[in-house]
């Protein structure tokens, strides 16, 4: 299969660049993964299409204001970084914009001085490891200093921070924000339990690897970047429980489904589970655990329109795009928001 099977045409009036308020009055299209039929609603009325004894697995990871500007210690040059891997003792992967001057062994100032680092290693992959020095709580000072790593596809400022971060968001840790679970307001969420829907929370730390373009021709021979994923014991009872009783497991983003599916490939089972993953799902692929999933609308040959298309078919996905853009869905990280059952 080729990567090339999976474009689509997409204007690019219709990439989101602000995020919908309230949350959940973007719009729904829901999609059957048996026959391909696509209908439009909004996103307030998912609660009609998940049934008593259901169960929505969220990815409770927090993203990061992990998008530093500093200035070389001695030119006073400007430099980007994005942090994307905390390595322990202050150490982090990054990336840095523009590469040339973070050399070895050069050092940045932030935040006026609140902040320095040093590059320790420059990867082979072009990443850096830098070193930090501080006083105080380092994500204190990242929540003053740092800015959201928005993708290169947003161009608007972001006023409020929270906006890429999902209202049950928790464990600090992601370069970017699982995005299918912007939709979710706490009252929604509530009204969801009240119909007997139970939550499931996991934690997957989103790398920027999940968004690297496909540079391969044949998908298979696309290698993903690793993430660390979390199940605690209470999500993994839930999802068995679940599955006993003949009700549904639904993912609320890639991000989830893969958290998911990575476990009972490892363990075999669902039980609770540590460590990373570099799981690669596409068409093909047997799903071991997820019946359906909730997501956003994905850039074309991405590792994510083929995660979709491994569940619901790439012809009937492709289609639901092309109807998607026919009736003006907003695309990407703060759009529109897809249910395939």
């Amino acid at each position: 299969m080729k990567t090339s099977d999976f474009n689509y045409y997409l204007p690019e009036e219709l990439i989101a660049q602000t995020p919908v308020e309230p949350r959940d009055a973007s719009r729904l299209m829901t999609l059957d993964k048996k026959t391909g039929a696509v209908a439009h609603h909004h996103f307030y009325e998912i609660i009609d299409f998940l049934n008593p004894g259901d169960c929505l697995i969220l990815n409770d990871s927090r993203v990061l204001p992990a998008r530093l500007y500093g200035i070389k210690e001695d030119t006073g040059a400007r430099v980007e970084f994005l942090l994307l891997e905390n390595k322990g003792n202050d150490i982090w992967e990054a990336l840095s914009k523009p590469g040339k001057r973070a050399k070895k062994g050069t050092r940045f100032v932030f935040g006026e001085g609140l902040m320095t680092c040093e590059v320790v290693d420059v990867l082979e992959d072009g990443n850096r490891r830098i070193h930090f020095n501080y006083e105080g709580i380092f994500f204190n000072l990242l929540d003053q200093i740092g800015q959201m790593p928005l993708p290169p596809y947003i161009k608007e400022k972001l006023e409020d921070r929270e906006r890429y971060q999902t209202v049950y968001s928790k464990e600090t840790g992601s370069a970017a924000a699982p995005t299918a679970g912007l939709h979710f307001t706490p009252q929604l969420l509530e009204r969801i339990q009240q119909k007997g829907i139970q939550l499931g929370f996991v934690t997957l730390h989103v790398g920027l690897g999940t968004f690297r373009p496909v540079s391969e021709d044949k998908i298979q021979n696309h290698k993903m970047h690793s993430e660390h994923y979390y199940m605690p014991q209470a999500t993994a009872d839930l999802i068995n429980e679940t599955k006993k009783n003949g009700k549904r497991v639904i993912a609320v983003g890639t991000t989830s489904c893969r958290t998911i599916e990575s476990v009972v490939q490892k363990e075999g089972r669902f039980c609770e589970s540590e460590g990373w993953t570099d799981i690669f799902i596409y068409p093909g692929f047997e799903f071991r655990g997820l019946d359906g999933l909730i997501t956003n609308f994905h850039l074309p040959e991405s590792t994510l329109i083929m995660l979709v298309s491994a569940l619901a078919g790439r012809e009937n996905v492709l289609h639901a795009y092309e109807d998607a853009v026919k009736n003006k869905y907003r695309f990407f990280s703060f759009g529109d928001a897809m249910l395939v059952v």
